[in-house]
């Protein structure tokens, strides 16, 4: 597997390892709290820089938006990143999408960390791709139960929703300009890519 593990280092609660430190679920929920991008793919930790000002002001942008609306309906909660979703805690499995909403039927696997798959997940593609590649991201998604992935694009302005328990026809639609995005999981959750003004 490769890098370094981490019962070679000496014990230290709070440490922050490096890229490529080999780790269990436990040894990772051990290290400090931080706001660095940082997920544990198998087992290795991989560490990212910090996503550009754009990235984040579009994020916080769609968040606040999903927020309020989750929020007046009472249909759950939203939660941006640094956020860990731990998919798979034997595997060693854990992520950090962008953004993503639980629904308050499965809030039962909200604690200090979010332990399961969020009914919906968003990412804000950056011109320089986050951790890993974005085909093996939406596999452990589909894989570990996520109903849906929403990509949004900043360079052309679009938002790609896939709903990923879904097979065929309909399963990934491209909404841009004035066009209702049509959410199988939020569905009067309507907005259009023309709204949001951080682009």
């Amino acid at each position: 597997m490769g890098g370094r593990v981490m019962s070679e280092r000496p014990a230290q609660w709070g440490q922050l390892p490096p890229h490529g430190t080999v780790l269990t679920t436990a040894e990772y929920l051990q290290t400090a709290e931080s706001m660095r991008v940082q997920e544990l793919i198998y087992g290795k930790l991989c560490v990212e820089e910090s996503p550009h000002f754009r990235h984040q002001n579009l994020l916080l942008e769609l968040a606040v938006l999903m927020r309020v609306f989750v929020g007046q309906h009472k249909l759950g909660v939203v939660c941006i990143a640094p956020q860990d979703v731990i998919l798979d805690p034997a595997r060693a499995l854990i992520l950090q999408p962008d953004l993503m909403f639980i629904s308050k039927f499965r809030q039962d696997i909200i604690s200090d960390h979010v332990w399961g798959a969020p009914d919906l997940v968003v990412e804000v593609m950056s011109p320089h791709p986050r951790i890993g590649k974005l085909d093996e991201r939406i596999g452990h998604f589909t894989h570990y139960g996520v109903r849906e992935c929403w990509l949004v694009h900043q360079l052309s302005r679009e938002i790609e929703v896939l709903r990923l328990q879904e097979n065929g026809e309909g399963r990934a639609r491209t909404f841009r300009g004035t066009e209702a995005i049509e959410s199988g999981v939020l569905k009067d959750f309507r907005i259009s890519p023309e709204v949001l003004s951080c682009w």
